[in-house]
């Protein structure tokens, strides 16, 4: 009973970790775009690529971490 429980959990935190994922993936390269196409990008814009790239990351690490994958499990 307790384990089916925790298995729903499970399954309901990784769909959540991995629109996540595709969230921060978006904005990161959004941000990589906005750096890209400017001449002089300024101090807040390359800070605010540093900052979503290590959202990424960090994220990618913990779905790493956790086992997560974007296809499904055979």
């Amino acid at each position: 009973m307790f384990f089916s429980r925790k298995g729903r959990l499970k399954k309901s935190g990784d769909e959540s970790l991995l629109q996540s994922l595709e969230l921060l993936r978006a904005e990161w390269m959004k941000q990589k775009e906005i750096v890209d196409r400017s001449l002089e990008p300024s101090g807040h814009v390359l800070m605010q690529l540093h900052l979503a790239e290590a959202k990424y990351f960090y994220l990618l690490k913990e779905a790493k971490k956790r086992k997560v994958s974007t296809s499904p499990m055979k």
